[in-house]
């Protein structure tokens, strides 16, 4: 049975931050569209599936108080903090698969770059839109980033999704406002194009009837 931790343990283990294909030295796109948010400075932000990427660095420079970083592997995370030092005490750290993760405070913005085209599963994909939607205040913000449909079908060794923007629209539909998508080519390490699609959305106000 395929260990999905143990799989991102050994990935984190043996690549290096600058070695990883989704790697970014400057998390431009992402960056970009929180801006037009306006959140406040001490907004609640959660990066799903943020590893040791750098934009948690450039969240802490612009000024941002309120940060959580979540990812499976501890062994990123442990790098993560290694390299910020003692600015990762001003960080919320959480080991968890995002399917299962519970915190104790809801988001105002969720960012996702690269982790939900790993869930290839319809269940596993409705328990993540459950998840956002629950975790993220009423009207809070995501920024979601996957493979396009001109992506690639594989990543790390894993089959992913490919989206388009109305697959993800359709997709998110029931519970956020789509704001805005727009495609990305990010270049890999090794010098590779990739073809992303960011979307973002706006957290619904479900009413029970």
């Amino acid at each position: 049975m395929f260990d999905k931790k143990q799989h991102w343990e050994s990935v984190y283990s043996h690549r290096k931050l600058t070695e990883v294909s989704w790697y970014e030295p400057i998390p431009e796109t992402s960056l970009s569209i929180i801006k037009k948010f306006k959140l406040p400075k001490d907004a609640s932000i959660i990066d799903i599936g943020g590893g040791d990427s750098l934009f948690v660095d450039y969240l802490l420079r612009l000024g941002y108080t309120n940060i959580t970083v979540l990812d499976i592997s501890a062994h990123a995370i442990g790098r993560a903090k290694e390299r910020l030092g003692d600015k990762a005490e001003s960080v919320n750290w959480a080991v968890s698969d995002v399917l299962n993760y519970n915190p104790s405070e809801q988001y105002d913005l969720w960012h996702d770059r690269a982790t939900f085209h790993f869930f290839t599963e319809s269940a596993d994909q409705q328990q993540y839109l459950d998840r956002a939607h629950q975790c993220l205040n009423p009207g809070g913000y995501m920024v979601l980033s996957t493979f396009s449909v001109a992506g690639p079908s594989k990543c790390s060794g894993l089959s992913v999704q490919q989206y388009s923007e109305t697959s993800l629209s359709n997709m998110f539909g029931a519970y956020f406002e789509k704001i805005k998508c727009i495609n990305k080519l990010h270049a890999t390490p090794l010098h590779v194009i990739q073809k992303f699609i960011y979307c973002s959305f706006r957290n619904k106000v479900l009413t029970v009837s």
